[in-house]
């Protein structure tokens, strides 16, 4: 027994230091990329930048996952709604398909404050959700499967309800929507280590500046407040929690309520970067949202961030004649990362006892 635990032990050791060589390996193969690519900068702020959008989407995914321990399909429908009500509340039109055809509010909000109160209402929109395809299984005591089913079957719904409502044109944001701000950035050639000069969209840029900050508010929130405790005190046991006097129902929606908020204003950012592109537009976020936070760590509010930022990168330096393959990338990154990690990025890994 002791010589297979001796082995066991040897094993594992050799496992790490095999596993912390390919990443040191990798990392400066990415840094040489980055400096010797003819675009290797601009690819990487490129790549942030696609990370962003990956990051601020999949951090609505990470605060359900991380109290409830599941995972809500709807929430690439919340994305969407968030990008159609914050359209809706600046006074723009509804095209010329749908029930609402060529209709209007007979007000319109400066576009900061349409984008707060889009994500408002999805985060209600989100509050539905849970009282609708959550609570009535959870109170049951349902597999964690059906809940799969349900937050799915929810998704479906709210597609259909949009494109029933306002059609599936393409809808875009008015110009400028944050005042004067130019169109994009010029970083100049970093001291020559570039032939041409870096040019970052503004609004890639303002993408992943609310993404780092909604990770640093979200953290603080879950570990620094009050409720973030009581939060993590029903993530660990929401029958005890109840029984010390918790109110688990009402931090759940709480906590759907958070998620979808922060699906609504990511569902407008990414909008003003790419249009919304009809009412599957976050359903096409949603598997690579998925694969976001299982590389960073299931669960885990700074890697769901990480995990975006390394996909984007990733994708970034794809080269422009095998686009068709970027979408494979993500995946790739995830088996190989989860080869070495099976617990992701940032993730702690779990050790049952027997």
């Amino acid at each position: 027994m002791k010589l297979i635990d001796q082995s066991s032990q040897q094993y594992r050791r050799l496992w790490w230091f095999a596993s912390r060589g390919f990443a040191a390996v990798a990392f400066v193969l990415l840094i040489t990329a980055i400096i010797t690519a003819p675009s290797g900068l601009q690819n990487f702020f490129n790549g942030l930048a696609i990370g962003g959008v990956y990051a601020i989407f999949a951090l609505g995914y990470t605060l359900i996952f991380s109290i409830l321990r599941i995972i809500n399909f709807a929430h690439g429908a919340i994305f969407t709604l968030g990008a159609y009500f914050t359209y809706f509340l600046t006074g723009s039109a509804v095209g010329f398909n749908g029930l609402l055809a060529n209709q209007r509010l007979p007000f319109g909000l400066p576009f900061p404050i349409a984008m707060i109160g889009g994500g408002i209402l999805a985060g209600l929109c989100g509050i539905l959700i849970e009282r609708v395809a959550f609570r009535p299984l959870r109170n049951k005591g349902s597999d964690p499967l059906l809940t799969l089913v349900s937050s799915l079957g929810m998704a479906v719904a709210i597609v259909n309800v949009i494109q029933l409502m306002v059609g599936a044109e393409i809808y875009s944001y008015p110009r400028n929507p944050f005042g004067e701000l130019p169109a994009a950035l010029n970083l100049g050639t970093f001291g020559g280590l570039t032939q041409r000069p870096i040019i970052i969209r503004t609004i890639q840029v303002i993408i992943f500046g609310v993404s780092m900050v909604l990770v640093v508010l979200l953290t603080y929130f879950i570990n620094g407040t009050k409720t973030g405790k009581a939060l993590r005190a029903v993530a660990e046991d929401a029958t005890t929690s109840s029984l010390l006097g918790i109110n688990t129902n009402f931090l759940i929606l709480i906590t759907f309520f958070i998620s979808g908020l922060i699906g609504g204003i990511a569902g407008t950012l990414v909008g003003l970067s790419v249009n919304v592109s009809g009412p599957y537009f976050g359903i096409n976020f949603g598997l690579k949202g998925l694969a976001v936070i299982v590389l960073g760590g299931l669960g885990d509010i700074p890697g769901a961030v990480v995990g975006g930022l390394v996909i984007g990168v990733a994708e970034a330096f794809v080269p422009s004649e095998q686009v068709a393959y970027k979408e494979a990338v993500a995946f790739a990154v995830l088996f190989l990362v989860l080869l070495l990690r099976p617990q992701g990025l940032l993730g702690r890994a779990v050790v049952q006892k027997v």
